[in-house]
């Protein structure tokens, strides 16, 4: 569970450069983007009540102050705030439908913010009522590199413990993060004497290449170990062997390919951090090493998207909102659609290419949808029915996971290779029925439908290599082990298309250097 301390009822309604990506959960939960990291990792779907904010928070309470429900107490921030948070965080561990052997909590932000301290007292009263053998308090520090002195500092960690104990948290672990200095036993010693922790509880957590190699590392460290000792658990042997396997696999590429990523907040990586996840999933199972090219798609004109996709061996457009840089992405969807570049469109990125496709294929020039322009002659996107009239902006989308009916006979049968799914979703806009039949029959395939056959959810076109646009957003549900199908695909497809067009260009490029070489 993440628990965080910010005022926002959920990360909805946040710009992602505040906060990187939304992560939208099968019940329809708009989250913090760590959700993702524990579905990857855990390989288990996280729910709303897996996330909770101050926010959150204290809206439940008020509403139970304005219900009456505290028989006219003065309600303040202990005992009911805290024991609100106590409820959240019991609710989780508790009252799922599994039994658990262990819960684990996250509590963002830093030790010492004034928003984060009903959370760390929530904790703190949570242990106290627990034991000692049923909780485990584990702190992440930095442990910063001196580079002008040549030293390790271990005051940060020393003070950050300071502030927890004087809350009344006394750490059980300490992961010690550093970015390339390993720490040796003496450094080790010298925390566990001035943090009050044995020797064996500082953990050492040096910065990884790869997210996935964390896992392997504090297995090294023993960290798992030490955990299973203080919680009294039983555990059978470690089996890590898919995972080593996976990894093994992921360094062990044999061509490098890239891919353009085209959106509006690429200044910030983690606002499409599920999408760069499942790039890296998929790419083991091909053998190859994904590299995304990033482009801001405010700077795509039709004069220059040949000279800023040039080389990519597929290009993805993921979800958005608004219409900044909108028509860069057209320009970009019209480039890979005329050049048979393999095209993957999200969300926003579906949308997209039915504009491009309404406005090339069917002459209307000016097709648009109705969220960027509300007096378009041609809405060929326009607004869910059940959407109209609503004015508040958080939790009010189509949220969540919704069935989808996979038509045989196309090429998302192909990738799935069943009828019925299910995605996940977050958006308001829609492909519109107006247009289906006129797009149809100017070449654009149907690919999935809602089962009552009302909501268009996949489109692709037939007289192209890889061609494929999906109303719901695939990158929530893939996983390390388990690559996402259509990123799989969409992978795969854009290595043939290097194979076949890049890399013998590239090849040829290099025979004629050479030969202008030698006879100069």
């Amino acid at each position: 569970m993440k628990l965080d301390p910010y005022i926002n009822v959920d990360p909805g309604t946040m710009n992602p450069y505040q906060h990187g990506e939304v992560y939208v959960t099968d019940d329809g939960a708009e989250t913090d983007l760590d959700l993702g990291h524990y579905e990857r990792f855990l390989d288990t779907s996280m729910h709303k009540d897996n996330n909770a904010t101050t926010g959150q928070i204290y809206a439940s309470v008020i509403a139970r102050e304005r219900k009456g429900d505290y028989l006219g107490a003065t309600v303040q921030v202990i005992p009911h705030i805290t024991d609100e948070i106590k409820r959240c965080i019991k609710r989780v561990a508790e009252g799922g439908a599994k039994k658990w052997d262990v819960a684990l909590f996250e509590i963002g932000g830093t030790v010492g913010d004034i928003e984060g301290l009903p959370f760390l007292e929530a904790i703190r009263q949570l242990g106290q009522e627990l034991g000692p053998t049923r909780c485990a308090y584990v702190h992440l520090t930095l442990i910063p590199y001196i580079a002008a002195s040549g030293e390790i500092k271990t005051k940060p960690t020393q003070h950050s413990v300071k502030a927890l104990r004087e809350i009344g948290i006394q750490p059980d672990f300490l992961l010690c993060r550093t970015h390339d200095h390993r720490l040796d036993d003496e450094i080790k010693r010298k925390i566990a004497l001035f943090c009050s922790v044995p020797v064996k509880s500082v953990i050492e957590t040096v910065d990884a290449s790869s997210i996935y190699d964390v896992p392997l590392n504090l297995y090294r460290e023993g960290f798992d170990e030490e955990i299973i000792k203080k919680l009294r658990l039983r555990a059978g042997d470690l089996n890590m062997k898919s995972w080593k396997t996976t990894i093994e696999r992921m360094r062990s590429y044999k061509h490098e390919i890239e891919i353009a990523v085209c959106g509006k907040y690429t200044g910030l990586r983690d606002a499409y951090k599920s999408i760069i996840e499942s790039f890296i999933h998929a790419s083991v199972e091909h053998d190859v090493l994904v590299k995304i090219r990033w482009v801001n798609s405010s700077s795509i004109t039709r004069k220059n998207a040949e000279t800023e996709l040039a080389g990519v061996a597929g290009i993805l457009i993921p979800g958005g909102f608004g219409d900044r840089g909108i028509e860069g992405k057209i320009e970009t969807v019209r480039y890979a659609r005329e050049n048979k570049i393999p095209f993957f469109g999200i969300c926003l990125g579906m949308q997209c290419a039915v504009i491009e496709y309404a406005r090339s294929l069917l002459g209307h020039k000016t097709a648009n949808s109705s969220e960027f322009n509300a007096k378009t002659r041609y809405p060929v996107i326009d607004l869910l029915p059940e959407q109209i009239g609503i004015d508040e902006k958080g939790a009010t989308m189509r949220l969540g996971g919704q069935p989808c009916h996979i038509q045989r006979g196309t090429k998302a049968f192909g990738i799935y290779k069943e009828e019925l799914i299910s995605e996940r979703h977050r958006h308001r806009y829609e492909f519109n029925n107006d247009y289906r039949e006129r797009l149809v029959e100017a070449g654009m395939i149907i690919g999935g439908l809602s089962p009552d056959h009302r909501l268009v959810e996949m489109i692709e076109i037939n007289d192209h290599p890889w061609f494929v646009g999906c109303q719901f957003h695939p990158e929530l549900k893939s996983r390390f082990t388990k690559p996402h199908p259509l990123f799989r695909d969409f992978v795969g497809a854009s290595k043939e298309y290097f194979l076949k067009n890049v890399l013998d260009k590239q090849q040829n490029d290099e025979c004629q250097e050479d030969f202008a070489n030698s006879t100069s």
